[in-house]
């Protein structure tokens, strides 16, 4: 009996500690479950579905209007059977076309985007898109596969248009994209890895971006919806479902999607078009001058008190500026009364003006403002033209430019140097490894190059595998390099 007593003793505090918490919890609602019982406001829901309605609402509208392209091309390639046939024995007798040494030729494919602007089947894309393309297969949103003909490119601004023949074609309506502002809301459309209409959403990062490093011509919208490859060509819209920039470029280290995207300023794409399709080139505005970035050095120099502007560093001769009485030393600081912040600017907006029409400029002389009226000129077709070599040796692949004032100007050059410089290179290019853009070739196999014409007629004549010598320039200095076919 005692020790049932003890016992009882020894737990009876914890039987009254356990009665004691039930009766407390008796009294109390649960509030454990007082988080999940909270209710979202229907202000807040009613505000999420017109936002998505709105979305939607502008995908179904522009949706129909952006296509799938996809291109084929040749790429010849030198095939080795064995590299008992390279001994120069061997080579005597069967030479460098000998039946084991046959050039091979493979399909490459390529995936983009386009945009139909215009109900007679015009779309626009980027030039990387359909570059050096055999054949173009365009698909439409209702599935239909279509032909794809070439009006032009232009390879300078990345831009290219392109044709379908069919009816029943959805177009999408021009945008402003001079009247953009950072921070606006945009979508980008397109088929990032071949998977068509894709729509990702995000707000524009930047505007008038330029030495980006992807065009000559660059005015880029940057923004940070989510652009990956295959969305090149698609189009960048607005709130209102209208067309402000042509997806060009994303920047990544990895390949993929890293925040930042840039499009082509869809009023750059639609003069370009416009002159491609009207006169089967694009005519661009000329200034006759070399201009520079004012440093905060120069305008202590110049005795100015901004730095905003484009300084002008030499005139063309007979060139319009030299025509207005514009001098070297002055500064550009509006164009048609818009103001002028960097060069870059200066640049777009003259190539933009059709050439013969008067302007007027806002410059800084000796410290005073002026106002001068220039009639443009246009753009000497040697100062844009841009080649991209063919042909079937160590140098096919790579493309070239004359060296302008301009871009000697952008790419600090020596104005002593001669030559013509790398712009592009080819994935499939044997020289990729070699060369890089912004090289200038000077020599090739010992002979001079001192524009578009003289390169093409050496690299004219090169055999497919023949070793190459070239003298280029490249970080401040000239080296000489090889390119080999072995």
């Amino acid at each position: 009996m005692v020790f049932k007593v003890k016992r009882f003793y020894r737990i009876f505090p914890f039987i009254s500690l356990w009665l004691l918490l039930l009766t407390i919890s008796s009294d109390l609602k649960p509030c454990s479950y007082a988080y999940a019982e909270s209710k979202i406001s229907q202000g807040s829901i009613d505000m999420l579905s017109k936002t998505g309605q709105a979305i939607a609402e502008i995908v179904d509208k522009v949706k129909p209007a952006i296509v799938n392209i996809s291109s084929t091309k040749t790429i010849k390639t030198q095939t080795r059977f064995d590299p008992f046939f390279d001994d120069p024995f061997f080579r005597r007798f069967f030479g460098d076309e000998s039946p084991f040494r046959a050039p091979k030729e493979r399909k490459a494919f390529s995936l983009g985007s386009g945009v139909i602007v215009d109900a007679k089947g015009y779309i626009l894309t980027s030039n990387h898109v359909i570059q050096g393309a055999d054949e173009i297969k365009v698909t439409l949103l209702d599935k239909r596969e279509l032909k794809g003909e070439v009006i032009g490119t232009d390879p300078l601004t990345d831009v290219a248009v392109i044709k379908i023949n069919a009816d029943r074609l959805s177009t999408i309506k021009w945008g402003d994209s001079d009247k953009l502002r950072v921070g606006e809301t945009v979508l980008a459309i397109g088929s990032p890895y071949g998977l068509t209409g894709t729509v990702t959403m995000g707000i524009v990062s930047a505007v008038g971006r330029a030495n980006v490093g992807i065009a000559n011509y660059e005015d880029f919208i940057q923004t940070d919806a989510a652009i990956n490859p295959g969305n090149s060509g698609g189009a960048l819209v607005n709130v209102r479902g209208e067309l402000v920039g042509i997806n060009a470029a994303i920047f990544s280290t990895s390949g993929g999607y890293q925040g930042i995207g840039f499009a082509v300023p869809s009023n750059m794409a639609k003069s370009v078009m416009e002159s491609l399709i009207k006169k089967g080139k694009v005519v661009r505005g000329w200034l006759g001058v070399t201009v520079q970035p004012l440093t905060q050095e120069l305008a202590k120099q110049f005795n100015l008190k901004e730095e905003n502007g484009a300084l002008i560093g030499d005139l063309v001769e007979g060139g319009p500026a030299e025509k207005a009485g514009i001098l070297r030393g002055d500064v550009i600081i509006e164009y048609e009364g818009k103001k002028i912040d960097e060069p870059n600017q200066l640049r777009n907006m003259v190539a933009n003006t059709e050439p013969g029409k008067e302007v007027e400029l806002t410059i800084i002389h000796e410290n005073k403002t002026a106002k001068k009226r220039v009639t443009i000129g246009e753009l000497p077709t040697e100062m844009q033209k841009s080649s991209t070599s063919e042909y079937n040796n160590l140098l096919r692949g790579v493309s070239i430019q004359d060296l302008t004032p301009e871009l000697m100007n952008r790419l600090n050059l020596p104005k002593r140097l001669k030559g013509v410089v790398v712009t592009d290179i080819g994935e499939d290019s044997p020289a990729v490894m070699a060369l890089t853009q912004g090289d200038v070739i000077q020599e090739i196999n010992r002979q001079k190059i001192t524009n578009v014409k003289e390169y093409e007629n050496i690299v004219s004549k090169l055999r497919p595998e023949e070793d190459i010598l070239l003298l280029i320039y490249r970080n401040g200095s000239s080296i000489f390099i090889t390119l080999s076919g072995k």
